[in-house]
């Protein structure tokens, strides 16, 4: 720990390379996701341009955009889930970012690979939009998209996930980015040289030859949330079907 991190994460990045099946020059390794999150913001988002998200949705994505002085755009949720039609009709000339929490936080819901297909189908290929798979790991709808594999005619797609989560190392802040490699040379013109720590990064190397761990962590998730579920009944309580590790239950009052 006395030596500096290796600034490119490169074992890291070969690692997610050889784990995702994509070219590690198309990885971006940072301070957790939340990092990878203000980079896109101050790398991309120009004078008088603008970010889009939803609400109640992910809050960093709104915070991010105002700590940049730039204006965020929100479209509201329907029925818990991402309107992606009224998202879409958000979107003008001036936006330049689109956050997408799939599944969402703090709902737990998704949106379709179909619904999201016909979403960038109606987006320009100058927006960038970028998928927040945080949860994807607990996720168990058939339906549930893949921002990796499943729009490969999309240049300015960014897909984010983290090591906080099903593998349990929200503590050492290390989460990764995926988009097309010209995105990556520009946003590591902006971020700092040694953004990620040496621990932090033997860390993720290690989390991810541990397919068992992340296994456990999901049989252990689906069992609690039926737990839940079953009290929530119960008790007479609604609650939000989720496919994240957490669950909105509406209290009377």
């Amino acid at each position: 720990a006395h030596l500096y991190p290796d600034g490119a994460s490169t074992a890291l990045k070969d690692a997610l390379s050889a784990k995702l099946g994509v070219d590690a020059a198309r990885i971006v390794v940072g301070n957790g996701s939340n990092d990878i999150i203000d980079l896109l913001v101050r790398t991309f988002v120009g004078p008088d341009e603008l970010v889009a998200s939803a609400w109640p949705s992910f809050v960093v994505y709104r915070l991010v955009a105002q700590a940049a002085g730039k204006d965020a755009v929100l479209a509201p949720l329907h029925r818990d889930r991402y309107d992606l039609a009224a998202l879409a009709a958000l979107i003008d000339y001036r936006t330049k970012l689109v956050f997408i929490a799939n599944p969402n936080n703090p709902t737990g819901t998704y949106v379709t690979k179909r619904e999201l297909s016909s979403f960038l189908e109606r987006i320009p290929p100058t927006v960038i939009v970028v998928l927040d798979e945080a949860y994807f790991e607990y996720v168990v709808a058939p339906d549930y998209p893949s921002g990796l594999t499943d729009f490969p005619g999309r240049a300015r797609l960014v897909v984010l996930r983290t090591f906080s989560k099903a593998h349990g190392l929200a503590g050492l802040r290390i989460g990764y980015g995926v988009m097309d490699p010209e995105l990556v040379e520009y946003i590591d013109r902006v971020r700092q040289p040694y953004n990620v720590s040496s621990v932090a990064q033997a860390a993720a190397i290690a989390a991810l030859e541990d397919d068992a761990h992340v296994e456990r962590s999901r049989k252990m998730v689906r069992a609690g949330m039926a737990q839940l579920e079953a009290g929530f009944t119960k008790l007479g309580l609604s609650f939000v079907p989720s496919q994240a590790n957490f669950i909105v239950v509406r209290v009377p009052g």
